[in-house]
């Protein structure tokens, strides 16, 4: 008969945080798409010390055992500055994580609902780790690829146990990929408005540098608080967000893939591309040493794909041409790079101008990322 000790327990230890972490390395590790994280970065990263998130969030992880082993993993979190933009009432749940038993992955999404309800939520989204700019989504579409810079994997199992729980479908986020060094798959409408953008529009395109990255990155969150703001569950960035957010890109800065668009000297869209440090990952293994390191001072040789996970402009000037600017100038770089393709997004299945921008550059949706609620 199966055995019913099935427990669903708080994270308040170091060792209880410990096994969290290890949690999908010991579900995946022979799978060959899963990339493990840096184990030292997922500690920073749940630390509430050193994540800008917690200075505008609260959260809880759990874990789920049987017979004393750890079956899976689940976080709860609320975010004020959700609220701020959405209203009060909506929680999130994250960091999924568990073996193929539908036990467990009740008890867990059981226990995240009652965790938001203790604190006055009827209505909870995900999963997401800690935000939709972070991993997000769970991947019902292209479980043979590799996920890349923050893209989760999960196999295939999760979407049955997931709605077998009674959470139903949100919103999808898709991934398109696009192999940005061949120009004759571009309609040729986009390069017509590529040239507009300046010739008519006075728009230019320049790159970032890395030196004035930190002030960078605050136009950056201008310009994204901005065209993003009429997105599916859209959270602004905050100035300790984007504080945090500098330094993690200061890990995967490529000047020749940062870009700025600038109309008489304001900046009026931003693209940030970055090129696929889970390749490297997948090389180190989940660890610096002993020879993580190594793969990680070799990254430019190793990598040989992007994602574009930021391309956006200010809702004003979105008549001007500059996103298909932005897309000539990357099939450009592509041209003198050792990257030759990548991945565009996610990009919301509502998001019809997007969507067909892609179709337009002869891109083609590889994954299927799909946002979960429930209300109660």
């Amino acid at each position: 008969m199966r055995a019913v000790s099935l427990e669903v327990r708080a994270v308040s230890s170091r060792r209880d945080r410990q096994e969290f972490i290890e949690l999908p390395f010991r579900l995946h590790s022979t799978s060959p798409q899963w990339v493990p994280p840096l184990r030292v970065e997922r500690h920073v990263f749940l630390s509430r010390r050193m994540n800008a998130y917690f200075t505008h969030a609260g959260a809880q992880e759990f874990l789920a055992t049987r017979d004393g082993r750890v079956a899976g993993r689940v976080s709860a979190q609320i975010d004020r500055a959700y609220d701020d933009q959405h209203g009060p009432g909506t929680g999130m749940f994250g960091f999924l994580e568990m073996e193929d038993d539908s036990e467990v992955a009740q008890a867990l999404i059981d226990t995240a609902q009652a965790w938001l309800a203790e604190r006055g939520r009827h209505h909870m989204i995900g999963p997401m780790d800690y935000t939709m700019n972070d991993e997000a989504g769970l991947l019902v579409e292209g479980h043979l690829r590799e996920p890349m810079i923050k893209q989760p994997w999960h196999p295939g199992y999760y979407q049955r146990l997931v709605e077998g729980t009674g959470l139903t479908k949100a919103i999808d986020l898709l991934m398109w990929e696009l192999v940005i060094d061949d120009r004759e798959k571009i309609l040729p409408v986009i390069f017509e408005l590529a040239e507009q953008c300046e010739t008519k529009h006075g728009v230019t395109l320049r790159h970032m540098r890395r030196r004035d990255l930190a002030k960078q990155i605050k136009v950056f969150g201008e310009v994204y608080n901005a065209a993003w703001k009429r997105n599916w569950g859209f959270v602004p960035y905050s100035e300790s967000d984007l504080k945090h957010y500098a330094e993690e890109l200061q890990l995967v800065f490529d000047k020749h893939w940062f870009m700025l668009a600038e109309k008489d000297g304001e900046t009026i869209g931003i693209a940030i591309t970055v090129p696929d440090i889970n390749q490297v990952l997948k090389k180190m293994n989940g660890r610096l040493l002993p020879f993580g390191w190594w793969y990680f001072l070799r990254r430019a040789q190793i990598m040989d794909r992007v994602r574009v996970g930021f391309l956006g402009v200010k809702p004003e000037y979105q008549h001007t041409g500059t996103a298909a600017r932005f897309y000539v100038e990357h099939f450009d770089v592509a041209k003198v790079r050792p990257q030759k393709w990548g991945e565009m997004g996610w990009i919301l299945e509502t998001n019809r101008a997007m969507n067909r921008g892609m179709e337009a550059m002869g891109g083609r949706i590889v994954k299927r990322y799909r946002v979960y609620e429930s209300r109660f």
